[in-house]
């Protein structure tokens, strides 16, 4: 029963019933304290369950502020002087947007978010968020993407920016080197932004798991970060997202104090109201409540202090615990007079409440987040360590466009209104007392001018003072760094050797080199393994009982497999965060690590080990802010192809996450067929993302591995290893002088195309050179570069993709078959310099045997021989009834005859 129906349902009691209830609870609170309160409500509140009575104990408190007045601590800044330049920081922010709207650039942007924010910011960059140069190591703070421009126009007044630079907002190539990201884009701004927060939902994942990551570098001994802490700035439409709310249960779980939720409640979403017909910030208390969090609520400003103290009979409370949302709003586009009527007039009560304030002194009545006095007791209540292990949530209340003036402010459009007219302007301009005159205004609406005061006058200097008191600039990104010495492929022999007459997966046979690298003195604590509840599937539960599995309280309980090897053992000094089933806090697990270097100066190996299936397309989001953020990293698709877990059926079929790797341009996407390609493949990361001569180190390895055992070769002694690492080495040479054709496979193909090459040989006369592409990804993108070159540069010699260099010796038709949809392999067609067929495994994938799902896809060894024999026919090198008498001996139409591949390994 939420406040509403609770409301609704007084009458079924004697209000001066309630009332003395009421006064008793009061008196309680003055004789026992909040402590003594709260023990005397939980034990009712379990008296009343054991009745059985539902929502006795409510989830959500009155529509009020949380903290009372008595408890607020004295606002410790001069709040003349931050006001003096929040001013200018809403003023400049406005019209920099106001700018960018000129006829000939119109780029967008966004107005009213932060000038419904502004308080909220500056009272935690004025006395709260600690910058890079503070002693303890400096504050995490996501800023909410639509307010960018408010953090621009502050960088103004600090010197950081310039006028050019905020005249070139959202003209980032146009406009270089003077130009601004549109939102947090750390790779687009990477000294000033450190996170991308508005695709909506990464940001308060990834703050989540920023703060557990900071919680895990002090328990690991890394580094200490006890005096730093994650601030994330929401919108209440936001919340909506699953992101936003899906994992919170892990911030309470791990006593996350170090992390404060700073939900903006303007009661809009984009388009409208977030709850027209209830009330958002009831619903988020009740949920964040529920989950285990310290709820502050700010929703009035100090000018409704004296009225709700004189609220005896809770007439106005009441009010305000009905009123919806939608109302709300509406009240904020209209005028005072008509808050009058429409709220206050509810109640005879009420209405005697405010007669003696004019409908102005009405209209001026703030919401708690435009308050400094109240923003900063919620704050300090956040921080103050009094939050006994609970991550804190602030519900502040504001007005969207608030100060922007009746177009603005709390309209439903407002969030896509980009201009000003001449009257907003200097409206706003009045309203915030800026020197700027109506001739400047009215000479060129778009050229209206900033106003910046002089470095000695008292705000700016008040201003600069804050930031050195609070250890530099927020926000800014740093990536100076702990330097790491990384191990060369040398340190992987075990892998190289191959496996000798036993079988064994990709999956295992990376397992086995991360096992090495957890070892190597250089790095190995620096590794982060990371994995969703399936670390027995990839093999990788031995890592438990050594590793250990990271959590702050340790392992408090006896485990039920103590006794045995590959026990499941939990340490607060832990090196593995297994994260549940829980692919989206795994990626934001990886996030953080993966820019630790940044963040914390503390370069960090993240190794995230998923089911190939659920990575891309479930979290393929959170990659993509990763990569804005410059994460480093590997990325382990296990259990990889369209084929090798069949067993499994559909939603375990990958066949395109290669081709959806391929979409971020920070992913080098690898799918190595032997554990001495993964090898070179791993050291040549490790290079390139923390050796010292790396000039692009801001990437993230992708490959696939999987669960199919086979016999793992050793390394050729002369193996190619840059071609391993490029994207294509060849791994049989033809032998013959009959016919030739070249076969290409990776990963689990590989070995289909050798056993197809014996057969053209020994059944049909044709030699075959086999090649093993490590990366279609990589080669494409070689490729393409290399035509981009030639067209760019017409008077320089013509580039030749490397893909083209290899193959140029090489004779006959090509025939490329993967595990994967024939889009993969397909990557590279316009670059082969030969007649060129992919065999793929393209629509739906289904349940049954590895060999008969490859028969019916048509990618196996006999169908690789037979399609090879087709293009032989076809360029006249053989005659044309071989292909047909191949498909007739080896039953090409049948599924049952199919024999490629292993039986066994699926999950």
């Amino acid at each position: 029963m939420d406040n509403l129906d609770i409301q609704s349902a007084a009458h079924l009691v004697d209000r001066e019933e309630l009332v003395e209830w009421s006064e008793s609870f009061d008196q309680l609170v003055r004789d026992r304290g909040a402590a003594g309160a709260s023990t005397v409500l939980r034990m009712l509140g379990e008296r009343a369950s054991a009745a059985g009575i539902g929502g006795a104990e409510p989830v959500t408190t009155d529509y009020v502020n949380t903290i009372p007045v008595g408890q607020e601590p004295m606002f410790p800044g001069d709040e003349n002087l931050e006001r003096s330049y929040r001013r200018l920081l809403r003023w400049n922010a406005a019209v920099m947007v106001h700018r960018a709207q000129r006829p000939d650039v119109s780029v967008g942007g966004h107005i009213s978010t932060y000038a419904g924010a502004a308080t909220l910011y500056e009272v935690g960059l004025n006395h709260f968020f600690r910058g890079p140069d503070h002693p303890g190591g400096g504050d995490q703070v996501f800023f909410q993407g639509h307010a960018s421009p408010g953090m621009y126009a502050r960088g103004y007044l600090e010197g950081r920016l310039s006028e050019a630079d905020l005249d070139g907002f959202r003209q980032e190539r146009s406009k270089a080197p003077h130009a601004l990201p549109s939102y947090p884009h750390p790779r687009m701004k990477p000294d000033f932004w450190q996170f991308p927060t508005v695709s909506m939902g990464i940001g308060p994942m990834n703050a989540i798991y920023q703060a557990q990551f900071n919680r895990y570098l002090t328990g690991r001994g890394i580094k200490d970060t006890a005096d730093q802490h994650v601030w994330a700035f929401l919108g209440d439409g936001e919340m909506d997202e699953p992101e936003s709310r899906g994992l919170l249960q892990l911030a309470a779980n791990d006593r996350l104090d170090n992390l404060t939720f700073v939900i903006n409640c303007n009661l809009q979403r984009l388009d409208g109201p977030v709850r027209g017909n209830g009330k958002i910030v009831q619903e988020l208390e009740g949920f964040f409540r529920g989950a285990g969090w310290n709820v502050v609520k700010v929703l009035w400003g100090r000018e409704w202090d004296a009225l709700l103290a004189a609220d005896h009979g809770r007439d106005l409370v009441q009010i305000m615990n009905e009123t919806r949302d939608g109302d709300y709003q509406t009240y904020k586009g209209e005028s005072g007079g008509y808050i009058r009527e429409h709220f206050f007039g509810r109640s005879e009560a009420t209405t005697k409440l405010v007669s003696h304030l004019s409908d102005a002194q009405i209209w001026s009545l703030k919401r708690g987040g435009h308050d400094y006095h109240k923003v900063y007791a919620a704050y300090r209540a956040a921080t103050a360590g009094n939050v006994s292990g609970r991550p804190t949530v602030i519900l502040a209340k504001t007005v969207k466009g608030y100060g922007l003036g009746a177009n603005f402010e709390a309209r439903n459009a407002t969030h896509q209104m980009k201009k000003l007219t001449a009257a907003d302007l200097k409206g706003f301009r009045d309203l915030l007392h800026i020197p700027v005159t109506d001739a400047q205004i009215d000479a060129d609406p778009y050229d209206v001018p900033y106003y910046k005061p002089g470095d000695d006058a008292p705000e700016m200097q008040y201003l600069m003072e804050r930031r050195r008191e609070l250890g530099g600039f927020v926000p800014s990104r740093r990536t100076r760094s702990t330097q790491l010495t990384v191990p060369d492929a040398s340190a992987f022999a075990t892998s190289r050797k191959g496996s000798g007459k036993q079988q064994a997966a990709t999956t295992m046979a990376f397992v086995r080199i991360l096992r090495d690298l957890m070892r190597d003195k250089g790095v190995g604590s620096r590794v982060v393994p990371i994995i969703p509840d399936e670390a027995r599937t990839f093999g990788m539960d031995s890592f438990f009982p050594t590793a250990k599995i990271y959590n702050p309280d340790g392992q408090r309980y006896a485990a039920v497999d103590r006794a045995l090897f590959l026990s499941y053992t939990e340490s607060e000094k832990g090196q593995i965060l297994h994260t549940g089933i829980n692919e989206a806090g795994s990626f934001a697990a990886f996030t953080a690590a993966g820019t630790s270097y940044a963040t914390h100066g503390e370069p960090m190996i993240p190794v995230y080990v998923f089911y190939s299936m659920f990575g891309f397309q479930r979290t393929g989001d959170a990659m993509w802010a990763a990569m804005d953020q410059m994460t480093r990293g590997f990325i382990i698709g296990a259990t990889a192809g369209r084929t090798t877990l069949t067993g499994e059926g559909l939603q375990h079929a990958d066949g395109h996450s290669p081709v959806l790797a391929a979409t971020n341009p920070a992913m080098k996407v690898y799918d190595p067929a032997f554990g001495y390609e993964i090898a070179h493949i791993v050291a040549a990361g490790l290079a390139q993302m923390y050796g010292p001569d790396s000039t692009d180190p801001s990437v993230m390895y992708y490959l696939t591995v999987y669960n199919e055992p086979m016999l793992q070769p050793a390394e050729p002694e002369d193996v190619d290893v840059d071609g391993i690492v490029r994207g294509l080495h060849r791994v049989r040479a033809a032998d013959g002088d009959g016919p030739r054709c070249q076969l290409m496979g990776s990963g689990v193909s590989v070995p289909w195309a050798l056993e197809a090459s014996r057969l053209l040989e020994r059944d049909w006369g044709v030699s075959a050179d086999v090649w093993s592409v490590t990366s279609w990804v990589e080669l494409r993108r070689d490729g393409l570069a290399a035509q981009e070159h030639s067209f760019l540069h017409p008077d320089e010699p013509a580039r030749t993709a490397y893909v083209a260099d290899k193959l140029r010796d090489a004779r006959g038709p090509v025939v490329a078959s993967t595990d994967f949809a024939s889009d993969v392999p397909d990557m590279i067609r316009q670059l082969v310099p030969h007649a060129f067929a992919t065999l793929g495994a393209d629509d739906h994938g289904f349940s049954d045997t590895r060999a008969a799902a490859r028969r019916w896809f048509h990618i196996d060894v006999h169908s690789m021989v037979v399609r090879a024999l087709q293009m032989l026919a076809d360029e006249g090198s053989i005659d044309p009834g071989c292909a047909r008498k191949a498909a007739e001996q080896y039953r090409l139409l049948d599924v049952n005859a199919g024999t490629t591949g292993t039986a066994g390994g699926d999950s």
